[in-house]
């Protein structure tokens, strides 16, 4: 529970904290191991140093012969000595008591590992052991074999220590030195994980004060500056929220200008089929009627103002309408029939118009309903255009679709303009309609992969080429 509550409270520490924190554990961890390491080693090598001295004491000319005279011949006799100033040196047997050397410091406490040698006869190896004095103090000892008193016929070993108090003390500073150098290194990881981690996270500090200003402001004009040579994950950041905060803005700028031109579009009708309206409830109110003929006329202009706002809402909601709604609906649609249906909603608009049309089987991947409004929104622009009597010509093979009609042609100065929303011709602002079609048009064969152009047709009038990617065959049916 205790280190739940710990995690908790770390989550809920700034990064910049949690960064220096996590550095300082890693450096810790690491400095750790590597002192320990070291220790580890140094105190092998002063060991294998003082094991090595108490060999070299062993084999000094007339140690072991020596020791083993000394210990074999009455006390009264035990008057050489060979041991050095801090050398213990003393004999066992397999019982009794060590036989001390005069000027040893002191008796080597013996242990039955000791005498284990004397029962093994390792004469030539011995064994090294940390021992300890009568007097406690800590010894490394060396125990070697020396052979068998004749008198007493016991196995006697030779028993060489020497003091570990330097070795020790050695070691103890060591300890205390790599323990102040890692202190010393976790705290100067920690403050340089800190530094880094600040240094690191300005530019999130920057992105969050950036998002922090919008979600306060909503201004969308703020961009974080990025270095373009960077890659790292920041920059990555950084460049997605200035791409965001970009796109955004063009979506703000282009609903409120879709805002404000629905807003100006609807104002005509609305303007007439209020004025009209009023009209007729004035003649209603005041008992004086309308001239039939005139009543036919409001009544027929209330109607056709209707008619053009319906139109128009419908292709507000279709401009309003998000990807993700277009995605669930689009499948692999005939283009040929598709274009047959259109023909027949514009052959019904126009039925003075001559319309003849080629067509090729050809199949795309798009929405039905958005790909038939769109080719109609076409067939409408031409109906509109055309002559009374005049002809239009609809050709459909490969993909390509073209619908030339023979009216008076777009001027080459508006051509840029045809696909803008709300745009209308000068010269078309007293035909219906609400300078959408042409944008739907533009926005759903964009969707299917493909593209439209509107250009002055050879001889007069326009023709509108659509190209959308497909197959003459459909597409194999998926297995159920």
């Amino acid at each position: 529970m205790r280190k739940l509550k710990l995690l908790r409270r770390f989550q809920t520490l700034p990064i910049r904290s949690r960064l220096a924190i996590l550095v300082a554990a890693a450096v810790a961890f690491a400095v750790a191991a590597v002192s320990v390491t070291c220790w580890f080693i140094v105190q092998g090598k002063l060991y294998e140093q003082v094991d090595n001295d108490l060999k070299d004491m062993a084999r000094r000319p007339g140690t072991v012969a020596a020791l083993l005279q000394r210990c074999t011949q009455t006390p009264q006799q035990n008057t050489q000595s060979f041991a050095g100033h801090n050398d213990y040196v003393q004999a066992i047997k397999e019982k009794g008591d060590p036989c001390v050397d005069p000027n040893s410091p002191g008796t080597v406490i013996v242990t039955n590992s000791d005498r284990d040698v004397i029962k093994q006869k390792k004469s030539t190896e011995g064994t090294f052991r940390n021992g300890t004095d009568e007097d406690d103090n800590s010894l490394r000892v060396l125990t070697l074999y020396l052979g068998v008193d004749t008198s007493d016929n016991q196995g006697v070993a030779v028993v060489l220590a020497t003091p570990l108090k330097g070795t020790q003390s050695t070691l103890n500073e060591l300890a205390l030195i790599l323990l102040l150098v890692s202190g010393i290194g976790v705290l100067g990881a920690g403050a340089a994980g800190l530094a880094v981690a600040r240094a690191g996270l300005r530019p999130v500090d920057k992105l969050t004060e950036a998002v922090e200003h919008v979600a306060r402001t909503e201004d969308l004009s703020i961009r974080i500056p990025v270095d373009e040579d960077r890659e790292d994950e920041v920059a990555r950041l950084s460049r997605s929220f200035n791409s965001m905060t970009s796109s955004l803005a063009s979506s703000r700028e282009l609903q409120q200008q879709l805002i404000a031109d629905a807003g100006h579009e609807l104002r005509t009708p609305l303007t007439s089929l209020r004025t009209n309206i009023e009209l007729l409830t004035r003649s209603e109110e005041t008992g004086r009627p309308l001239p039939e003929a005139d009543r036919k006329a409001l009544l027929a202009s209330v109607k056709a103002q209707m008619t053009e706002l319906a139109s128009l809402i419908g292709d507000l909601q279709e401009l309003s309408r998000s990807e993700g709604q277009r995605g669930e609906r689009v499948q692999y649609v005939s283009m040929q029939d598709t274009v047959e249906a259109a023909l027949r909603r514009a052959r019904l608009r126009g039925p003075e118009l001559t319309i003849n049309a080629d067509l090729q089987p050809w199949y795309v991947r798009a929405e039905p309903s958005a790909l038939e409004r769109a080719v109609v929104n076409i067939l409408d622009n031409a109906v509109k255009f055309s002559p009374e009597g005049g002809t239009i010509e609809v050709q459909l093979g490969r993909g390509v679709l073209t619908v030339r009609d023979h009216g008076p042609g777009i001027p080459a100065e508006e051509l840029p303009h045809v696909f803008d929303r709300f745009w209308r011709s000068p010269s078309a602002r007293a035909l219906p309609g609400s300078g959408l079609g042409l944008s739907i048009v533009a926005r759903t064969i964009e969707q299917a992969g493909g593209e439209v152009t509107l250009a002055r047709a050879p001889g007069g009038g326009t023709v509108a080429t659509v190209r959308v990617p497909g197959a003459p065959t459909p597409p194999p049916a998926d297995p159920q």
